[in-house]
């Protein structure tokens, strides 16, 4: 699933991966009918006040044949979308988290809408109300993982089911080294240049694990109340995470935010494909591989047993 997905942005990536065909029953769906399929999947109310998610750009009449799924709306992702002759464009990420006083093509925000609109493509946007979705993205993490789902993370209060809210707490099959569940974590999820950083006793071993897309040091304290023994998440800071291993032997796995969330776009492919297929819909599904994490290189320290000091 992830052969390919090697290349930076900018760096030639891996192109898109289609999923499916074409429906033979039913004709070709509106941009309005997906949107509503989308809508349905992860409602818009369900994300965080300051998030913006939905449709950015896009005709409602507009008719529909392809879709692309991306973490990121960003040039290299809507100049394959365009090379796809996609008419919707499908992302985790929001283009304008914050408000704007200009689109003009001069700015890169700018110049991504006006790709778009000048080649008919719609751009859709589910964030937060995608990390809290059942199935959302930490499920997806946890899937790429081979983990078992226990349970929400931090579950959503408005679910009576108990199967929404972020992140997720999961059970390995057996139990696993640190280093080996952080050697797991490199090799199923897409390659970047962090790689995984690990704190914590590389031998330890973890039972119980607690993931998170994306962002996760604001969850510590809902981590260490699930008793854990090792939280995967991306985006860790020095002090949280510092404080984190004070107190308690929390093993600590980060990974790049895009590689824990990229799982998400497979994930949604194949949700809106069964949608397809049980409307009907004359639409193909892709899912891009190109690789928009910013960080494009790693230079490892020299291995060494000597933590007495830092150099001079």
């Amino acid at each position: 699933m992830l052969d390919g997905i090697v290349a930076p942005a900018g760096g030639g990536g891996a192109g898109s991966g289609a999923r499916g065909g074409p429906g033979s029953l039913g004709g070709v769906p509106r941009l309005s009918e997906v949107i509503a399929a989308l809508e349905n999947l992860w409602p818009a109310e369900r994300a965080e006040s300051w998030d913006a998610v939905g449709t950015v750009v896009g005709d409602p009449d507009q008719e529909v044949t392809r879709v692309l799924f991306a973490v990121d709306p960003v040039q290299e992702i809507v100049d394959e979308a365009v090379k796809l002759d996609a008419d919707l464009l499908v992302t985790h990420h929001p283009l304008y988290l914050r408000g704007t006083t200009t689109v003009a093509a001069s700015t890169f925000k700018g110049r991504v809408v006006h790709t778009l609109i000048k080649n008919d493509i719609a751009l859709h946007v589910a964030h937060t109300n995608a990390d809290t979705a059942d199935p959302g993205v930490s499920d997806a993490l946890a899937g790429a993982l081979d983990l078992r789902i226990v349970r929400p993370l931090v579950p959503d209060p408005s679910d009576s089911d108990g199967r929404r809210g972020l992140g997720r707490v999961c059970e390995l099959d057996h139990p696993l080294t640190v280093r080996d569940l952080a050697a797991r974590a490199a090799e199923r999820l897409p390659a970047t240049a962090q790689g995984i950083r690990v704190a914590g006793d590389p031998d330890a071993l973890v039972r119980t694990v607690a993931v998170s897309g994306g962002s996760g040091d604001s969850l510590f304290d809902h981590v260490r109340a699930a008793g854990v023994d090792a939280f995967l998440t991306a985006d860790l800071r020095h002090h949280p995470a510092s404080e984190a291993r004070a107190h308690s032997p929390l093993a600590l796995l980060d990974a790049a935010h895009w590689a824990t969330e990229w799982p998400w776009c497979e994930l949604a492919a194949a949700q809106l494909d069964e949608i397809s297929d049980r409307h009907g819909w004359d639409l193909r599904v892709h899912v891009s591989k190109t690789v928009t994490d910013p960080w494009t290189a790693h230079a490892a320290s020299p291995a060494t047993t000597d933590t007495s000091g830092a150099p001079n």
